[in-house]
């Protein structure tokens, strides 16, 4: 009996399951490409929103020139226009220059050499960016007017010297170059600490010397940090509203805010502002130039000090104490002063909804702006081809745009939707303008690169190879995230929400042109006495903001002694 047949039946029999197991594992591959598309597709997607709602209030300001206001801007470019730019160009000088000097002056001392205090100064000269530039602008006059404690003591000890007024371009400028120093002094220390001692021993057994080797071998080598900080403290100059408005000084914030509530011109605040964006992003594309230039500038080094002689000891000792003092420590104390001698008289119910709509705003923006940020950070990290950077980028372009501009941007389409529900009938008045909304959507904008850089950051530690074992160990997407991504993703997402919280806190123009009438923050009622000269009782919600404002400069240092 022959056994051939049989043979080819079961050669058949395998040949036809290799078929099909071919055509399951064909099947299952195309599935699985399937759902990667799918999840490619709907991640891009999501990511192209945000950055589309990131862009429309930018987008709103610049469409703004289609609508000209021939009358208002003819009397705006003969009187407001010619001293907005010649002010605007006489800060930015100033903090360029005082700023860029005396942070690195103190970068180099604080990093380089061993004097009385060094280890205090290295990071307490960093303190002063707790103190919003608005409350830093109030207490300096308050301090050195007329009928201020400085000129009052000197004229009870018979001194009667007559010290030049600050308010004016000249004091704002310098008010602003004491805020914003910090920033350069972050970035540079940071610089000439990763240069280190051998760097400038061995420009030293070149024959040069300390001096020389700072100008000709450290500087250069700092200077892409240096000139980064200066860029950052540049825009934070065009976006100032609090401190030009406490001096009185006329910049484009200050016109944006004049153009709205002054002229009631919504156009010509949105147009004012399209100028004022022009500007930013001039100063954002040199920054992300020397940006990139830093990542290639500096090498480890030994963070080794030098030993002076006594007296250069003592003058660098000298140096960090008056700035420290003029920039934070003699304002703090005079913060507490005011509110120790009004607390009794200022503090009421009021104060209640003050903190209370402080509290609330800023919890709503920093929990939103998270949300958005552990998004976008993730797909950021799943996708890293050229779109996903691009809309990455869009996403965090509202922290470059002044709250002022913003506060038009979003109001124009806000108030426009307003006006189409109350022509379709489904309301009889205005429910969005002017309500939390308006505000939320303005703050999130503006703060939402606050909180991604700490996410993004972060993800960044999780290897291909732990994100891989958590596949492996779960096909829950939600297990992997709670036990994997999430405690790797936790201390960057606390320090998001404590940055978020307080630059919310802190901010100024956005809460003031957007709230409704009685809806005041801290910061707003901070304006409103500022604006009447009563320093005394704007230093309780001044306090309150700049001891909330310590978190931030905390985990700024933490930070920076781990880089160092």
């Amino acid at each position: 009996m022959s056994t051939m047949p049989d043979a080819s039946v079961r050669q058949n029999d395998t040949v036809n399951d290799t078929v099909i197991n071919n055509t399951i594992i064909d099947k299952h591959q195309i599935v699985s490409q399937d759902h990667t598309l799918r999840k490619r597709i709907i991640s891009k997607s999501v990511l192209g929103l945000i950055s589309l709602f990131m862009l429309v209030p930018i987008v709103i300001v610049l469409l703004s020139w289609t609508q000209p206001v021939a009358d208002i801007w003819g009397h705006m470019a003969e009187y407001v226009l010619p001293q907005v730019l010649k002010n605007t160009a006489i800060l930015l000088l100033m903090v360029v220059v005082i700023s860029g000097t005396v942070g690195t002056a103190l970068a180099w001392v604080t990093s380089m050499y061993r004097f009385p205090g060094q280890r205090f100064f290295s990071w307490a000269l960093m303190l002063p960016l707790a103190i919003p530039a608005y409350v830093l602008a109030f207490v300096t006059l308050g301090i050195v007017d007329f009928s201020g404690p400085l000129q009052t003591g000197l004229r009870d000890m018979g001194i009667s010297t007559a010290i030049p007024s600050v308010r004016n371009v000249w004091g704002a400028g310098l008010v602003l170059s004491l805020a914003f120093y910090p920033y350069v002094y972050l970035l540079a220390r940071q610089a000439f600490l990763s240069q280190g001692r051998r760097a400038i021993e061995a420009g030293q057994m070149l024959g040069l010397s300390r001096g020389r080797v700072f100008f000709r071998l450290a500087l250069p080598q700092a200077l892409p940090w240096i000139i980064g900080g200066l860029l950052l403290a540049s825009m934070e100059t065009l976006a100032d509203f609090g401190a030009v408005s406490v001096f009185n000084v006329d910049t484009f914030t200050t016109a944006i805010y004049k153009a709205w509530f002054g002229f009631f011109s919504l156009t010509t605040a949105a147009q004012l502002a399209a100028l004022l964006i022009g500007m930013i992003f001039i100063v954002v594309l040199f920054e992300q130039y020397w940006q990139a230039k830093r990542g290639q500038s500096i090498t480890q080094g030994s963070s080794q000090r030098f030993e002076v002689s006594k007296s250069a000891k003592w003058a660098m000792t000298l140096l960090c104490t008056l700035v420290f003092s003029v920039a934070f420590f003699i304002p703090f104390l005079q913060l507490i002063y005011w509110t120790a001698l009004n607390f009794r008289q200022d503090f009421d119910a009021r104060y209640i909804g003050f903190v209370t709509n402080s509290l609330m705003i800023a919890s709503m923006t920093t929990i939103f702006i998270g949300f958005l940020a552990i998004i976008i950070a993730w797909i950021k990290r799943q996708y890293p081809d050229k779109s996903t950077k691009l809309m990455t980028t869009l996403a965090n372009l509202g922290y470059v745009v002044p709250g002022t501009v913003l506060a038009v941007g979003i109001f124009i389409p806000i108030a426009w939707l307003d006006n189409q529900m109350i022509a379709f009938g489904i309301t009889s008045q205005q429910v969005l303008s002017g309500s939390v909304i308006v505000m939320l959507l303005a703050l999130s904008t503006r703060f939402m690169t606050v909180s991604f850089q700490p996410v993004d950051r972060q993800l960044q530690r999780l290897t291909v190879n732990q994100e891989a074992a958590a596949k492996l160990l779960s096909d829950s997407a939600y297990q992997r995230w709670r036990h994997v991504m999430l405690p790797v993703l936790s201390p960057g997402v606390l320090t998001a929400l404590l940055m978020g919280f307080v630059e919310v806190m802190k901010e100024m123009p956005i809460t003031l042109m957007t709230r409704r009438q009685g809806w005041d923050t801290l910061a707003v009622r901070v304006f409103e006495m500022t604006s009447e000269g009563m320093w005394g009782r704007a230093a309780l919600p001044s306090l309150l903001i700049v001891l909330v404002g310590l978190l931030p400069v905390w985990i700024l240092l933490r930070q920076s002694d781990k880089q160092s």
